[in-house]
């Protein structure tokens, strides 16, 4: 019986309430009692817990490094490429101890590896560089070939990274005569 009695008490508090509040439609309510706090709405389902960069800097395309510890920015024209690693914000340079980073592709389903030389920008420290270039028309044009999947492979600190280069076809802003697409 001390079952049913306590159903019945929980029964009737949910259906009378608690308290003598007046009459508030849950749709378009979203005050908090007792609070200064209103909620206008609820926040958009797509709503991303942070917010990720889509592009650097320089204007180019991002690449993810690690669990996004580090980020590569790749820019091109069309005559060569240049890679430059950023913080996990993608906004400031990192300047590494490498002499070059490597893009790995497929090109007519065979593997090619392009070596981008360290090329220091004026504000990284004497045997370090953020920037790395490589003069190289035929890079310019695989790089931006969905099938080639080129791949940034980098070390920094001692730890390998490597990285999904994707082109973002927005061509607004940067220039892509030659190439057929």
């Amino acid at each position: 019986m001390t079952k049913f009695a306590t159903l019945a008490a929980g029964l009737i508090l949910f259906t009378t309430g608690c308290g003598d509040k007046a009459a508030t439609n849950p749709d378009t309510d979203h005050s908090v009692s007792g609070s200064d706090v209103t909620v206008d709405g609820l926040p958009p389902a797509t709503a991303d817990v942070h917010a990720h960069p889509s592009e650097g800097p320089h204007h180019g395309s991002l690449v993810e490094l690690g669990n996004e510890e580090y980020h590569a920015e790749v820019v091109h024209d069309e005559k060569s490429v240049t890679v430059y690693i950023l913080d996990s914000a993608a906004k400031k340079a990192v300047p590494i101890d490498a002499s070059e980073v490597t893009i790995n592709l497929m090109h007519d389903g065979t593997p090619e590896q392009f070596k981008l030389a360290a090329s220091p920008d004026s504000g990284d420290a004497d045997g370090k560089s953020s920037r790395f270039t490589l003069p190289d028309a035929a890079l310019v044009g695989h790089i931006d070939d969905e099938a080639s999947a080129p791949k940034l492979s980098v070390t920094i600190e001692g730890t390998a990274y490597r990285g999904e280069i994707k082109h973002d076809h927005d061509h607004e802003g940067h220039d892509h005569a030659g190439h057929d697409h």
